[in-house]
């Protein structure tokens, strides 16, 4: 219980930036999720305009090339078929290759700030 307590005060702190520490981390996770909000509505316009007239598409509208590249970005499958014309390959292959980015940079921002403020926590007590 008392690592859960914890837990919900270092996200609280990350939230409010109560420390330089807390701050960076939080600048992190906005920088992605802006980044990643941007990548999305932007590979669903070129998903749309590459796939809407492909024979044998299911991204027929810009709803369904929305969530296309949404589930994609989430490194989730979708029900909707793989893109069938090349641009729409092209942008499956780049998406792809964007979201295990930010997967290993989540992953990175997360351990540096676990260290620091292990160490900061270590030189309080």
């Amino acid at each position: 219980m008392r690592v859960l307590r914890n837990a919900g005060r270092e996200a609280y702190a990350v939230f409010r930036a109560e420390t330089p520490t807390h701050r960076r981390f939080r600048d992190h996770l906005v920088a992605i999720a802006i980044a990643t909000i941007g990548v999305d509505l932007i590979c669903a316009v070129l998903a749309y305009l590459f796939e809407r007239h492909a024979a044998q598409t299911e991204i027929e509208t810009f709803g369904s090339a929305l969530f296309w590249t949404s589930t994609q970005l989430l490194t989730v499958s979708s029900s909707i078929k793989d893109p069938i014309s090349f641009g729409g390959r092209v942008l499956d292959v780049f998406m792809e290759a964007y979201a295990i980015t930010v997967i290993a940079a989540l992953a990175g921002a997360f351990g540096a700030f676990i260290q620091k403020r292990g160490s900061e926590l270590d030189g309080k007590g």
